[in-house]
């Protein structure tokens, strides 16, 4: 069975339910630890969070935001990357 990470937001929402939330069978059912579920949990709550706190105006907006809740771009990069694509590029550093 394909861990947490591989399988998509979709089966694993789908797996909690039917699992009636206990991350403790959760991750029984993916054979993973318990704390790996719980970062998978937090990771898709972030993920929610970002895209309803601040609803992007394009899809390069959405995908930085979803890149940042994922751990995989820091904050203070997502804010001047989304502050040059508001302003068409101009100002970039040489």
């Amino acid at each position: 069975m394909s861990g947490p990470k591989n399988g998509s937001s979709n089966d694993f929402i789908k797996r909690l339910v039917t699992a009636s939330g206990s991350l403790k069978e959760l991750a029984d059912q993916y054979g993973v630890s318990y704390p790996t579920i719980r970062l998978r949990l937090d990771r898709l709550i972030g993920r929610i969070r970002a895209l309803d706190e601040h609803a992007p105006t394009d899809a390069f907006q959405a995908r930085i935001r979803l890149l940042v809740a994922d751990g995989e771009m820091s904050a203070k990069l997502a804010k001047e990357l989304l502050q040059l694509h508001k302003n068409g590029g101009k100002g970039v550093r040489k």
